[in-house]
């Protein structure tokens, strides 16, 4: 095995392991001991790879972020032909994804925001970006938003272990922010002054 391919299986082997210990012994605990030991890296080893705990948490949080981008994209292609939001609609679909998925997003996001609340720029500026091409699109930019923050609250209910929904419920939730045409009436009556009851 080359030197790249060692490097890229102790690295990814790193950030399982940094997974690992959050989700089993809380966001505070990675520790770059702990790390090496759940991995079974030298701390030399893991300090090859991350200089500090920051640096793999923040890796940590860019490897999940990188995920649901992935997602995201293909979802927005397959949406541009089913929808005059495509943007919406992929993000709404990605938040339900990771709703799904939620082991690695959500320690990601608890370790990073307890290690350097700074960490969280990271994501704060690519919704920043999802949100400018979202009411780029959306005839009604903020109804389009209340859509996007609706689901926001869904999955970080979730994925924090707060919601109350069972899971059949929040998927219908979320089949009814999908359909269009529900947002379009609603849209038709803010545009008139009424409103809906």
């Amino acid at each position: 095995m080359d030197n790249s391919s060692r490097s890229e299986r102790s690295r990814n082997a790193a950030l399982e392991a940094a997974i690992t210990i959050v989700s089993r012994d809380g966001p505070g605990r990675p520790t770059l001991d702990a790390i090496a030991r759940e991995c079974g890296l030298s701390k030399g080893g893991l300090m090859h790879q991350f200089r500090t705990k920051e640096a793999v948490l923040k890796a940590l949080l860019e490897q999940q972020m990188a995920y649901f981008e992935a997602f995201s994209i293909r979802a927005h292609a397959k949406a541009r032909d089913r929808t005059a939001q495509p943007e919406l609609a992929a993000q709404l679909v990605t938040m339900q994804e990771a709703i799904k998925t939620p082991r690695t997003g959500a320690f990601a996001l608890l370790a990073a925001m307890n290690e350097n609340p700074e960490l969280m720029a990271l994501p704060r500026e690519a919704d920043a970006e999802k949100i400018a091409a979202i009411k780029a699109e959306a005839c009604d930019p903020e109804l389009a938003l209340l859509r996007w923050a609706a689901a926001r609250g869904l999955l970080l209910s979730s994925m924090f272990g707060l919601s109350p929904l069972a899971d059949a419920e929040r998927d219908r939730l979320f089949e009814r922010l999908f359909d269009d045409s529900l947002w379009t009436v609603i849209g038709q009556a803010g545009e008139v002054g009424g409103m809906v009851s």
